[in-house]
């Protein structure tokens, strides 16, 4: 086997760089761009590599750890995971900066590589500049902080063992179950080892996400219960925007004749003017959808984790008949609260489970219940958005003035705080894919960092970013970087 003389540091920018990926038929970078803050621990070798390799791997300038990984974030949401962007940073503060950025990737099943520089792996120059010390244990360092909000981490003490876990890295960020952020920390003075790579290492290497099938049975069971149900609904998930379901969850809808309901980081996966539209449910749902969800005899849960502001904290759920079908990809989520699962991508699934229902579909009352309602409820929606004679305007009247005068391809984003419900109930989607949240972590500050990468992902789409007060005064430098950064 042919071998190659690399620095680590080089070797890490020349695997990322072989990485390509699918979309849509074309070949794309799997790895799009970095964002770096460089400093103790990463400007040395890991900055260098990065450098030379500008043309075919852009490091983009950061102006604050958590931030620049949040933009990153968006990215990946924005593309809906099928691109990952890296951030690095230096050893101490700028790492654990970042570990607020990997708990949102965490909690909203979004991919990232964090690069962080780290200690020395011989120890001999310890304790270095913005190292931690563990008295009774000194292999832990401050990047172990990234173990309890990542999918996949490690920490390399000598220069071959990227060959290892490069791949997995890659592989768990690609994983529609498993997907989320891999955090692989870097020793910097191994960062500069020079090592004998296989060629076959750095080769191009074309990925594509799969679609794993559900079972036959959990199938046959799921359409069983859905055949028994005089009332039920459908929630709609941002698993359904990363299985680009949006049709098959339409087509479902229509034959069968049952209402779809949307969490907050599923909203936009139906538009407004489609014939079984009901809206935002749970916590920051409207009255319509959640007198639906008390009346529900069994609810279809398509591509979401359940949190507690969809169901309410489970309290609104009232039938007492009530039952559960949860499609999903990954299995954890799938098998929460006494669901039937039915652990699967989401559109191979919809397109089975309605195969197994054959003709079945429900009267039309319950849909047109639904409808009657959702126009009542947009009707008080539209009365206390629009304009009035009071002095200050309203935070519902502003996001009402601002989406009247809307395309209908612009994008909300959102994150954090009461303005994410009052956007939800407004912000009725003209088309789909309009809008986007960072409702896992609900985490202050993404909004202008998520936006940024949300428009670094739709470059042909105008971006709008409804922001608190609480988070512009916590982070606004990102306005700087959003005008500064061109893609």
């Amino acid at each position: 086997m042919k071998k190659i003389t690399l620095t680590c540091a080089h070797a890490i920018v020349k695997y990322l760089i072989a990485q390509k990926i699918l979309i849509d038929g074309k070949k794309e970078p799997l790895f799009p761009g970095v964002f770096g803050i460089f400093g103790h621990g990463n400007v040395a070798c890991l900055g260098q590599a990065l450098e030379e390799n500008q043309n075919e791997l852009p490091t983009y300038r950061g102006h604050h750890e958590q931030n620049m990984a949040l933009t990153g974030i968006g990215y990946a949401r924005g593309k809906r995971r099928q691109q990952i962007f890296v951030a690095t940073s230096s050893v101490g503060p700028g790492a654990t900066n970042m570990v607020t950025a990997a708990a949102v990737a965490m909690s909203n099943r979004l991919p990232i590589l964090f690069l962080p520089g780290d200690t020395y792996a011989n120890r001999l120059p310890d304790p270095v500049l913005q190292q931690v010390e563990h008295f009774n244990n000194p292999g832990i360092t401050a990047n172990d902080a990234f173990r309890p909000v990542t999918r996949y981490f490690d920490r390399i003490t000598r220069p071959e063992q990227i060959i290892q876990s490069f791949p997995n890295a890659v592989q768990t960020m690609l994983d529609p179950a498993d997907c989320g952020p891999a955090c692989i920390s870097l020793c910097q003075d191994i960062q500069g080892q020079t090592f004998e790579y296989p060629e076959e290492f750095f080769k191009e290497r074309i990925h594509s996400i799969r679609r794993p099938r559900p079972d036959d049975f959990q199938i046959k069971e799921a359409a069983e219960k859905i055949k028994k149900s005089k009332n039920p609904i459908i929630i709609s998930g941002g698993g359904v925007f990363y299985s680009n379901a949006m049709e098959e969850l339409s087509n479902f809808a229509t034959k069968h004749n049952i209402p779809v309901t949307q969490t907050v980081m599923g909203y936009s996966t139906m538009k407004r003017d489609h014939s079984h539209y009901a809206g935002q449910i749970g916590g920051l749902g409207g009255k319509n959808t959640n007198d639906l969800a008390k009346e529900t005899d069994l609810a279809i849960a398509v591509g979401t984790k359940l949190a507690d502001f969809t169901t309410g904290s489970w309290a609104n759920f009232e039938n007492e008949k009530f039952k559960l079908v949860s499609v999903n990809v990954s299995r954890f989520d799938a098998n929460k609260h006494l669901a039937q699962a039915v652990v699967g991508d989401a559109k191979v699934s919809l397109i089975e489970l309605s195969k197994a229902l054959g003709d079945w579909k429900l009267g039309d009352e319950w849909n047109e219940k639904s409808q009657r309602e959702l126009k009542i409820w947009n009707e008080h929606i539209d009365k206390e958005s629009a304009p009035s004679n009071q002095e200050v305007p309203s935070y519902v009247q502003v996001i009402g003035a601002i989406y009247r005068n809307s395309e209908p391809t612009d994008i909300a984003v959102t994150a954090a705080g009461g303005l994410v419900g009052e956007v939800v109930q407004v912000w009725r989607p003209k088309e789909l894919n309009t809008h986007e949240s960072e409702w896992g972590f609900s985490c202050m500050s993404y909004e202008i960092s998520g936006a940024l990468g949300i428009k670094m992902a739709n470059p042909g789409k105008e971006v709008i970013s409804f922001v608190g007060d609480g988070s512009y005064l916590l982070n606004n430098t990102d306005i700087y970087s959003s005008v500064i950064t061109k893609k």
